[in-house]
Parts: structure tokens; C-alpha cells; sequence
């Protein structure tokens, strides 16, 4: 009876689990000191380049600012690292082949069914991340979040789907320099 009830509910978490990944990657400069870096500022020109809306563009400016002031950075007009974002989004679409029969050999003894194929389709955001060091003016760590978009009105959803691709990239600064 236990099993009954344990099944549908791994099946569920598993399910609500894959819709929440992010999938991040980083790069950064091993010779450099980012223990240095103790304030930050917004990097105007490339931050209008991103093709999303201002409101989008306020969303994740908010999300960068909270995650780095959880850090200890401290937002500054005289700051160590400029940050800028750059956005791409792709229309993805899985096509999942439910082919299969069964039953025992070829015709006229085989039996069992076609059940065809079935097509899911979501939009896919991509967020970088760029910390570039403000006096040399030099790109020193990027990070790129993968990640589906809540492309429907439900402004709360978008944000916390926002802060939650933020939080995921900014999770692996600063780097950790093995030795």
C-alpha cells in the first residue's frame, strides 16, 4: 500500500523537479584576484544591447543586485567590477517517439499498437552574466544560465523564475580556485 502511494508522488517531485532546472555554465580568468573585487555597478552599455523588455531587463538587474549584496558587494559609482547582461531566446521542441508494440513475432501473429509520437514545444531564455574588471576593462568571469521562460502573464511566476536563473549563476561566483 505504501509503494501506491511513494510511486505517484517520486513521479510527481521528478516531474516538478525537470521543469525548475537551470543549467549553467561559467568561465573566468585564473589569474585573477576575486577576492578583490568588493563592489559592483551596473554596466549601462551593454545592459541596453539585451533584447528583452526594460521590465524583464529590471527584473534581473533587481535579482543580480540581491544576490550580490548577499555576497557582501556593495553597489558603488567607484566599483571594482562593471556587470553586464546579454540575452538570447530559442523556441525549443522535443519530440518524443512513442513507437512500440508487442505481442510475438512478425504478421500475422503479431500484435500490439502504434501510439505515435508526441511534440512538446517552450521557450527557451539564455542569460549571461558578464563581471567585467573596471579598471582594465578586461571580461574576468561569465556566466551562462540555460533555462525554460514563464512566457505567460503571471508576473510573480516570471520573477521568481527570474530570480531563480539569477540565483543559480550567481551561485558558482567567485569561483573556486583549485590549488
Amino acid at each position: 500500500m505504501k509503494i501506491k502511494t511513494f510511486v505517484p508522488l517520486l513521479l510527481l517531485l521528478l516531474i516538478a523537479s525537470s521543469c525548475s532546472t537551470v543549467r549553467v555554465v561559467t568561465d573566468y580568468d585564473k589569474n585573477v584576484n576575486f577576492a578583490s573585487y568588493k563592489s559592483f555597478a551596473f554596466f549601462k552599455p551593454g545592459i541596453d544591447q539585451a533584447k528583452i523588455s526594460d521590465l524583464d531587463k529590471r527584473r534581473i538587474l533587481r535579482a543580480i543586485d540581491a544576490e550580490l549584496g548577499m555576497k557582501g558587494m556593495q553597489k558603488s559609482e567607484m566599483a571594482d567590477i562593471l556587470v553586464s547582461i546579454f540575452t538570447k531566446e530559442n523556441e525549443r521542441v522535443d519530440v518524443y517517439n512513442n513507437n512500440f508494440g508487442y505481442g510475438w513475432g512478425w504478421n500475422p501473429w503479431y500484435w500490439g499498437g502504434n501510439w505515435g509520437n508526441t511534440v512538446s514545444t517552450s521557450t527557451e531564455g539564455v542569460l549571461y552574466i558578464d563581471f567585467i574588471d573596471a579598471k582594465t576593462n578586461q571580461l574576468v568571469w561569465q556566466g551562462i544560465g540555460r533555462a525554460d521562460l514563464i512566457t505567460s502573464g503571471d508576473v510573480d511566476r516570471k520573477e521568481a523564475r527570474i530570480r531563480e536563473i539569477v540565483k543559480e549563476i550567481l551561485s558558482r561566483y567567485p569561483p573556486e580556485i583549485k590549488k
